[in-house]
């Protein structure tokens, strides 16, 4: 079962519709226990980051994740779900969960470019992991976002995408993952990467 965790951020039920397409069985839940048997996690975000991962530590279950990753499984966060794994954010005050080594940083002010970003973007793999597999040159991803991951360890960095320059649109480190973009709005290739989560 795919846990997708509840915090009162996001919307839940369309990543649940989209693992039940792909036959894959995802419950939105807070329960602890549910989360600790779950064969994985997907943590999702949206809104400010402060206001994320306030609700987060309001419901108590940062150490369950945290227990939960110890095991070795795979946990995907999405868009500020992502951005909740690293340090923290030029967004606000609140501190990260502090799992991967990065920052979180608002777009440059550029003549011509919008913030946020949002729409339909090219990605490029940075490097080959089971979260990429089967993807060619022409797979792209919907974005809605201010901020991007940055100071992300080169290792980690599993995708990249433009946008006025270079930005971090996906991370990897071992069995914890995020992405920027919104693998439930990005039709087949969003289902191949959460197909690809479910399986890796």
């Amino acid at each position: 079962m795919i846990a997708i965790v509840d915090y009162d951020v996001g919307n839940l039920q369309s990543v649940v519709n989209m693992f039940s397409r792909l036959g894959f069985a995802a419950q939105c839940t807070r329960d602890p226990d549910l989360i600790r048997s779950a064969d994985r996690v997907v943590l999702p975000g949206n809104g400010s980051f402060d206001y994320c991962m306030r609700s987060l530590r309001n419901t108590g279950l940062v150490s369950v994740l945290e227990e939960f990753v110890d095991t070795g499984k795979s946990l995907l966060g999405i868009c500020v779900g992502a951005q909740l794994l690293g340090r923290g954010s030029e967004e606000g005050t609140e501190a990260g969960l502090g799992w991967l080594d990065m920052d979180v940083i608002r777009f440059p002010t550029v003549t011509g470019l919008r913030v946020p970003h949002m729409g339909w973007n090219h990605v490029r793999i940075a490097k080959t992991t089971k979260l990429v597999t089967g993807f060619d040159e022409s797979f792209r991803f919907y974005f809605v976002h201010s901020y991007f991951m940055s100071g992300v360890s080169p290792e980690d960095v599993l995708m990249v995408a433009d946008y006025g320059e270079p930005f971090v649109a996906a991370v990897q480190h071992d069995n914890v993952a995020g992405v920027q973009f919104h693998p439930e709005k990005s039709h087949r290739f969003g289902m191949r990467l959460l197909r690809n989560f479910a399986t890796a």
